[in-house]
Order: C-alpha cells, then structure tokens, then sequence
C-alpha cells in the first residue's frame, strides 16, 4: 500500500499547483459503482483467487470520448482498441514511475520473459498469459476487455496473501458515436480468513485517482 501512496505523491502532487491542476486534468474520469452481480466477481479467476470470499475493495473509473476524437486506425479492426488502450495504460505516463520501480526490484534473468521496457508495453497486443512487470499478468483476453490478475508477482499462482483483479475495457457504440472506456479493480486478501477489507479508506481514495491518472494518460496517445 505504501507503493500506491508514494506513486500518487510523485505524479500528481508534484509543485504547489500540483493538486489542482491534476484535479482538472482528470475532470472528465467518474467513478460509477460495481454491482456484485459484476463479472469479475462471477469470474473462476475471482472464486479461485478468492476461496475464502473475503472483503474486497471494488471501483469502476469510465470515460467517455467522441469516436471523432479517437484515431481512426484503431477503429477499423475489431478488438484494436481495446489493446491500444491496454498497452498506452502500461506504456504510458501515468504507469511509468511504477515501471521503473518494479524494474529496479524485480527485472532480471527470472522475469526477463516478462514485458518491461516501455517498448515492449506499447507494441505488445497482450494476449492471454503476458506477464507484466513481475505484477501483472493476462487472463482473459476479448475484443472488449483484457482481464490482468494484480498485487502479487505472477511466478505466483497461488492465493496469494494480496490478490486483485484488474480489468481494461473498451466499448465502441457506433449508434451513440462514441466509445466508453473503463478501468476496474478488484483488489482482496486471498489467503486467509478476513473480515475487512484490504486498505483503509484513505488508501483506497489514493488508488482511485491513480486510477484516474491512468485513464487520462492512456487516452492521451488514443486521441487527436
């Protein structure tokens, strides 16, 4: 969790205007609620990392932008999107000071399997099984949705005592002219009995508007 709060300090309060000026560069990023009856919470992923159906902290961060706005080469093939959106998510700004800090722990002959370079982040279409930063890995892969299990290293298959599930969606609506974008998280202790969830609230509040500066960082290489 101390992860998550130096990575927010860094980015977004970075200089006296720093608070401001991240609040109206993210302006346009809601945060909706997350239903139960949510798929990731009806997923094998979610009942396998999360045997003992402990608390979790759950959010859904969306935006939506004009498809006129958007490249047009990324709306000609169905599903390019989506994998945009991923890979400027993880090749991003916005991800970058969490890169270099995972590189510096974790890259080496272990993990050199792994995608770390920022190269690598923005040309991989991250199909199912792509390991990311020793932190991320894909499991499920939809012309709508790429579906990464978080919070622990990947080399771990287990339940894990940290666990989450993070899902990248993008969603063309032709008839309404746009594409709605979102970011969701689930984010549980897997090992072990708990009866709270796994960060308290200022933790979580810290973790939405990083979320928010994901969002907003990603867009900027999808849009004109």
């Amino acid at each position: 969790m101390g992860l998550i709060r130096s990575l927010f300090k860094s980015s977004v309060l970075a200089g006296g205007a720093g608070v401001g000026a991240f609040w109206y560069f993210t302006r346009d990023s809601k945060f909706v609620p997350l239903s139960p009856s949510d798929y990731l919470f009806q997923s094998s992923y979610y009942r396998k990392c999360n045997p003992d159906s402990n608390p979790a902290i759950s959010d859904l961060c969306v935006k939506t932008v004009p498809l006129s706005k958007i490249k047009p080469h990324l709306l000609e093939k169905e599903g390019k999107l989506v994998e945009a959106f991923c890979a400027s998510v993880y090749g991003g700004l916005g991800y970058a000071f969490q890169r270099a800090v995972l590189a510096h722990r974790y890259e080496g002959p272990r993990t050199a399997h792994q995608l770390w370079s920022t190269s690598q982040l923005r040309n991989s279409s991250y199909p199912t099984g792509t390991q990311i930063t020793d932190h991320f890995e894909v499991v499920e892969h939809t012309p709508t949705r790429i579906i990464v299990r978080c919070g622990d290293t990947p080399l771990n298959s287990g339940v894990r005592p940290m666990d989450g599930l993070f899902e990248i969606s993008a969603t063309i609506k032709h008839d309404e002219g746009v594409a709605e974008f979102g970011l969701k998280s689930v984010l549980f202790q897997g090992l072990g009995k708990a009866e709270n969830k796994p960060m308290p609230a200022p933790i979580e509040f810290l973790h939405q508007q990083y979320a928010k500066l994901w969002m907003e960082t990603a867009l900027l290489r999808l849009t004109r």
